[in-house]
């Protein structure tokens, strides 16, 4: 059974074989692989078959022999005629072969006729793809040539998405778009140098910018105001600020101001005209067809924030002129419009809230500067004039939408410095004005005259106008001068009131706490200075207290005049009073103070005179020459005191009387004084009665009874003691309240007796030898031991 298993397999490998249809050495690698004897099995297998094909071959041969003996017959036949037919053949072609040469020529010609044909449309078609890029690659050059920035940029997009995928497998294609990346690193490095000199031009420019914005701005305002004029004129309406300007020069201010407008509208440049901001739109342009936009608007900003810094730092000296804030606000006022121009015409460049941090920064960085430079201005013209800068500069950004309110706080402060300025200039004024005036009763001649003060001063007395002239108003020169300074410092306070945007409430109520500051400290501090300087004597004083007295009365004028120049009705103010009574009040009771100095000063010039003979036996019989001539003094000049008010010229009255006696108690208790004579004593008496009786003829109208006596009833009760010598009568009264030497102090008696003493030993040399000197000796002893216990009672019983 194996074996002819064995025998069918070598029968397929041998059918397999001879199929060509397998590979021989899979079928050969089988017969080997089977068993070990399978080789020799095979070969004798594959003999057999081969000599099975080897029979049938003969077979086959023996079978077609005849024929093919009979084919080899026929081919011999046929072989001269086949050799006829090849010479005839190759005649034939000899002769076709001589005849096509030209044909050939001609055809190889129409074919390369045909190839070139083929060629040159090929280029035709090439160039018509190529010559569209080149020509926008030409234009391209000239867009650069021509500084097309922004078209060049187009074009080059154009040719990227466009053109070269249509050519992009030639060279120059590939050389053209390695060239776009420069070309747009070159047109950014030009436009932001073109950005850089737009920058440098602007700031440059941004006074002249700056200065056209401003007067742009102060011109709309000023035909605003001027056509408000007109229609409050319209309606009857007082709104006039000085009352000085008539209604014709008004007429006239607001047709000039008509005319200068309409001349100057044409001068005024926008900052369109002054400036060229193509550089900023094209390089934004540029940027964001780069897609780099947010590069170009961080440089911008941070660039322009730089100039902002630079911008608002001021000059040194600024503060010297006017010119120099100018510049400093005009600079600033370009710098912003420009940012605004730039706001609105561009789109992301710079925005809202970077204008609005912008000028934030800006603001506080103004504020500090015009905090600190305008404390340095003494000049009150100066700071006015910085006041309308501001408000021009403020009301021309607040026209560009920028917040000021922060700038007219600030005005509020400088108003206070403007004040200052004021008061120190208007103190000046007032030192000048005391410096000129005569202190005298102003004369007048005529009527004429007496308009003029009038129209000056408002003084109202009946009695003084039906005096016939010539005649003389009570106060001097200084009063109406006065008046009208104040006047104009309340004009001079209401010029920077204005344009603050204020009510005329809120600027009446300025005025009049400015004006109370002028009262209270200028004019006060004038008068105060001037009550005290040496060379103002007792009529100065005495005119100045009647200066005041005037001016006092002239507040309440000075107060309507506040209220018509505010156009405030009156029943409509609720604000403060002017504080004219307590400053004149003031002034009034330094200068009473100052006449009672100054008149017991030359009280004490006059007791320096005396030149008594302390040691004299006997009186001369009449009063001291030195007595007599301060008695006339003062008569002549409580006469002057008959203008005063009734209490001032009695109160100096009684502290001269006062004063007098004071200094003549003095001098009779003067430590250097060792000796008084009787003599002395008796003369002494004769001054003080004078005296008494210069008191009894009431200098002054006023005083009642014998008050003004009683100044001197220390004086009188004294030398009365010691003229009569009636010490019992003292000694046995003293603590009595209705002792006649009440006013007689125990000390001051024993200071005096212990002189007469002293001049009594000496003056009698023989008084030991008479019986009446011995006696009145004791009596003086005695009486000093008991003025002694009256004197250490008092000290141990104070």
């Amino acid at each position: 059974m194996l074996e002819e298993d064995s025998d069918q397999t070598y029968e397929n490998v041998l059918a397999e074989i001879q199929s060509f249809e397998l590979p021989i050495e899979a079928t050969l690698r089988s017969v080997y692989d089977d068993q070990p004897n399978a080789h020799k099995k095979f070969m004798e297998k594959l003999d057999t078959c081969i000599r099975n094909h080897d029979k049938e071959i003969e077979k086959m041969c023996n079978f077609h022999h005849q024929g093919f003996v009979d084919a080899i017959t026929e081919l011999l036949k046929v072989r001269t005629d086949a050799e006829k037919l090849k010479v005839q053949v190759t005649d034939t072609n000899r002769r076709f072969q001589d005849a096509g040469k030209e044909v050939v020529v001609q055809t190889e010609d129409i074919i390369r006729c045909r190839i070139q044909q083929r060629n040159i449309t090929t280029v035709i078609e090439k160039l018509q793809l190529c010559l569209p890029v080149l020509e926008m690659y030409t234009k391209l050059k000239e867009q650069m040539s021509a500084k097309r920035y922004y078209s060049a940029l187009k074009t080059m997009e154009q040719l990227e998405n466009v053109y070269f995928p249509r050519v992009s497998q030639y060279r120059f294609c590939q050389l053209m778009i390695e060239n776009l990346p420069k070309l747009r690193e070159d047109i950014k490095e030009i436009s932001m140098s073109d950005l850089k000199d737009f920058l440098e031009s602007i700031r440059k420019h941004s006074n002249k910018i700056g200065e056209a914005a401003m007067k742009q701005a102060q011109q709309q305002k000023t035909f605003s105001v001027a056509l408000q004029k007109q229609n409050n004129v319209k309606f009857g309406r007082n709104i006039h600020i000085n009352d000085r300007i008539t209604e014709e020069r008004n007429e006239i201010v607001l047709k000039h101001t008509f005319e200068e407008e309409d001349e100057n509208e044409e001068e005024v440049l926008t900052v369109q005209e002054l400036v060229d901001f193509s550089p900023v739109y094209r390089c934004l342009h540029i940027y964001s067809v780069l897609g780099d936009e947010e590069t170009f608007e961080n440089y911008y900003r941070k660039q322009r924030k730089k100039q902002a810094r630079l911008v608002l730092q001021p000059q040194s000296n600024m503060h010297e002129t006017v010119d120099g804030y100018r510049r400093y606000f005009t600079q600033i006022v370009g710098f912003f419009v420009v940012e605004d121009h730039i706001l609105h015409v561009t789109q992301g460049l710079v925005t809202r809230a970077y204008t609005d941090e912008l000028w934030n920064m800006a603001l506080s960085k103004i504020i500090a500067v015009l905090r600190a430079y305008s404390s340095y201005c003494t000049d009150p013209d100066l700071v006015l004039e910085l006041k309308n800068l501001i408000v021009i500069f403020a009301d021309t950004l607040q026209g560009y939408g920028f917040p000021v309110n922060r700038l007219f706080d600030l005005l509020f402060e400088i108003r206070d410095q403007y004040n200052e300025t004021l008061l120190k200039k208007w103190a000046t004024v007032f030192r000048d004005i005391f410096e000129e005036d005569n202190y005298s009763p102003i004369p007048i001649t005529n009527e004429e005259e007496y308009k003029i003060v009038i129209s000056k001063f408002p003084f109202q007395d009946p009695d003084l106008e039906k005096q016939p002239f010539p005649k003389k108003f009570p106060m001097s020169q200084s009063v109406p001068h006065i008046y009208i300074q104040v006047k104009e410092f309340i004009y001079a306070s209401l010029k920077f009131s204005e344009s603050l945007h204020r009510s005329s409430t809120e600027i009446d109520d300025m005025l009049r706490k400015s004006t109370n500051l002028l009262l209270t400290r200028t004019l006060n501090s004038c008068l105060l200075n001037l009550i005290r300087k040496p060379h103002i004597g007792l009529t100065e004083l005495v005119q100045i207290i009647i200066n005041t007295t005037h001016l006092e009365q002239a507040c309440k004028y000075l107060e309507d005049f506040i209220t018509n120049i505010t156009n405030i009705s009156q029943e409509t103010v609720h604000t403060t009073r002017l504080y004219g009574l307590s400053t004149f009040k003031d002034a009034r009771h330094a200068a009473e103070g100052e006449i009672y100095t100054k008149l017991n000063q030359k009280i004490d010039e006059f007791v320096q005179l005396a030149d008594y003979d302390w040691t004299m036996s006997e009186p001369d019989g009449r009063a001291s020459g030195y007595l007599m001539d301060l008695i006339n003094f003062l008569r002549s000049i409580f006469q002057v005191f008959t203008h005063l008010p009734g209490k001032v010229a009695q109160t100096a009255c009684m502290s001269a009387c006062q004063h007098l006696s004071t200094s003549l108690m003095q001098m009779l208790l003067d430590s250097e004084l060792k000796q008084i004579s009787m003599g002395a004593i008796q003369q002494f008496n004769l001054d003080v009665i004078q005296c008494e009786l210069f008191a009894n003829s009431e200098p002054v109208p006023g005083f009642q009874g014998d008050t003004l006596q009683l100044a001197f009833i220390d004086l009188r009760q004294l030398l009365d003691l010691f003229m009569v010598w009636d010490w019992s009568t003292y000694l046995a009264d003293y603590g009595q309240p209705a002792s006649k030497y009440l006013r007689v102090n125990p000390n001051t008696a024993l200071t005096l007796l212990e002189k007469m003493k002293d001049t009594s030993k000496k003056n009698n040399i023989f008084a030991q030898f008479r019986k009446n000197d011995r006696d009145k000796q004791k009596l003086i002893e005695t009486v000093m031991k008991q003025l002694r216990s009256l004197v250490n009672g008092m000290s141990q019983h104070p």
